[in-house]
């Protein structure tokens, strides 16, 4: 018996009711998580911010390690699950594989991640995002990490399953779509990350239960990091396959040339994951060789990968503007893009501040040098919340305003909230990764509960304009939480109360009509793009006066004699 489907009314494509339906659960599951993860985080902003100092220590560290779980692995990953289904299924018009496993996975994923956070709230697993040893949690957090991961690690494989089956049922043509390929590469990251976290979590777990009796710290940390910092690759492969669906829905954009951006997504499975040893720059029993090669030669090959997407996301943009005779002077396309569209409007907002903030910040963490300054303030976190945030969370975003019309089939309400959601949340997150950056180049450590060290036997006064720039993080804070509010009642009462769309109904905030390319790519001749070749060089000219001011800091508290 075939499965039933439907033709989507905007794009053309098929989307099976199974696929639909675990689109839709994992969606909202991830969504759900967003909202209570980011009330951990603004109550972790204001008790930065001395002059409010909202919680208590002991609620801090509740609060920071259940802020970390919700919304660096469950949000992201729930809504990276249902991106890879729509990768595969919807934009390969086939059925999914296996969908009874499918739903296996998403229990299992749900299960784990409420037993984390019971574990968390109970009060005796504040171990924080890196749960180090020797920092003991209660068992059953270690177990629900698991149980999700198991999750995660099943629904990849029903991805892979479902491409088998668009190949043997030949629904597609030539290669797979390039948002695809890119889903793919997530998902090969994915099983990677979750093998690193099964090698160290699983005996994390019989030493928290008494049946081994030590686990070596700088082992744990060097495996963790497989684990903990490709995570957030998954979300670079994922965000960016986002950027080039929004950009060829919206705009019928295409790439300026699919073998350059298969191939810079191909530099992200072969080296991306080597970026995880900016965090064990200052670990004492790892050789120099090793640090030094893993964060420069080999880690720059990743970073081609991303300033190759850098360059074509917006040079497919400007491409498909100047075809529409956007043609005036540099930037005309860039101004009459449809920045009143809150897909478009975020989805490039994502892409320069997670170009801009993140990479920048992070090829500067990745230098052995400079790493010194900067490990363990909180300069990392603010590199966390540019990438991470203004990266990926902005990206999901902006592609629930298209999944809302055409995976549930309802027209977004309070469409000028969805108009100016995008804007008031970057500025919000721009603000944090900013600020967080700024107090940690001047010392605000990462970890601390009190930025004043009111208790410390040796008390510390930071400079005066550490404690305003934390006071700014807390501000930056409450701008976002309203954009991260925004979007929530925008996207849950649309899916609750938003008018039903059916084959005669216009979608508010539509892509247009001649959007219905998603997946037709192709490597045609393309205007030239002058106004993207002036913002690489903008991107650049940043990038080397920050590289260098950086090694100014390193300098002036470290001189040579």
């Amino acid at each position: 018996m075939l499965e039933q489907y439907r033709i989507c009314q905007t794009t053309g494509l098929r989307v099976f009711q199974s696929t639909e339906n675990l689109i839709k659960a994992n969606a909202v599951v991830a969504v759900i998580f967003l909202a209570i993860g980011g009330l951990f985080g603004l109550s972790i902003a204001l008790t930065r911010w001395k002059a409010v100092h909202l919680l208590p220590a002991d609620w801090f560290y509740l609060a920071l390690t259940a802020h970390g779980l919700d919304v660096l692995v469950v949000w992201i990953v729930f809504f990276e699950i249902a991106v890879l289904y729509f990768a595969s299924s919807v934009i390969l018009g086939c059925r999914i594989a296996t969908p009874r496993w499918a739903w296996a996975a998403f229990a299992l994923m749900l299960i784990g991640a409420l037993v984390t956070n019971v574990a968390v709230l109970m009060g005796n697993s504040s171990v924080m995002f890196t749960s180090y040893v020797p920092l003991k949690a209660d068992p059953s957090f270690y177990v629900g990490i698991i149980l999700f991961a198991v999750g995660t690690l099943i629904a990849c494989f029903v991805f892979f399953g479902t491409l088998v089956i668009a190949k043997q049922e030949k629904t597609y043509e030539g290669s797979v779509p390039l948002v695809t390929f890119g889903a793919t590469v997530a998902a090969i990251i994915a099983v990677f990350t979750l093998a690193s976290g099964a090698i160290i979590l699983i005996p994390t777990l019989l030493w928290s239960m008494g049946y081994i009796s030590h686990i070596d710290t700088l082992m744990y940390r060097t495996v963790w990091w497989g684990f903990g910092h490709s995570s957030q690759q998954i979300n670079v492969a994922a965000h960016i396959s986002i950027w080039y669906l929004i950009s060829a829905v919206v705009l019928g954009a295409k790439p300026l040339s699919e073998k350059v951006s298969r191939f810079a997504f191909l530099l992200y499975v072969l080296f991306l994951q080597l970026a995880s040893a900016h965090h064990l720059l200052v670990d004492p029993g790892i050789s120099s060789t090793w640090k030094v090669f893993n964060t420069s030669y080999a880690i720059y090959l990743a970073v081609l990968g991303s300033m190759i997407h850098g360059l074509t996301v917006p040079g497919q943009i400007e491409a498909a503007q100047r075809k529409k005779g956007y043609n005036n002077g540099m930037f005309e396309w860039l101004r009459k893009a449809p920045w009143g569209n809150p897909a478009f409007s975020g989805m490039f907002i994502s892409l320069i501040l997670f170009g801009f903030l993140g990479g920048i910040s992070g090829v500067v963490m990745g230098v052995e040098q400079i790493n010194l300054i900067i490990h363990n303030t909180i300069y990392v976190p603010g590199h966390f919340h540019a990438t991470v945030v203004a990266g990926t969370t902005l990206a999901f975003m902006a592609v629930t305003y298209l999944l809302v019309p055409l995976i549930f089939r309802r027209a977004l309400i309070l469409p000028g909230w969805a108009k100016a959601q995008p804007y008031l949340f970057g500025l919000g997150v721009a603000g944090i990764s900013v600020f967080m950056m700024g107090a940690g180049t001047l010392g605000v450590p990462r970890r601390h509960w009190d930025i004043s060290q009111a208790d410390a036997i040796l008390p510390y006064d930071f400079p005066g304009a550490a404690n305003l720039m934390m006071g700014l993080n807390g501000m930056s804070a409450i701008l976002a939480a309203l954009g991260g509010f925004m979007f929530i009642v925008v996207v849950v009462g649309s899916i609750l109360f938003g008018k039903k769309i059916d084959a005669s109904t216009e979608v508010p905030i539509a892509p247009p009509e001649d959007a219905r390319v998603v997946g037709e790519y192709g490597n045609e001749d393309h205007p030239a793009i002058p106004g993207t070749i002036a913002l690489v060089g903008v991107f650049f000219v940043s990038f080397i006066l920050y590289y260098f001011v950086n090694w100014k800091y390193l300098a002036e508290v470290w001189p040579l004699r």
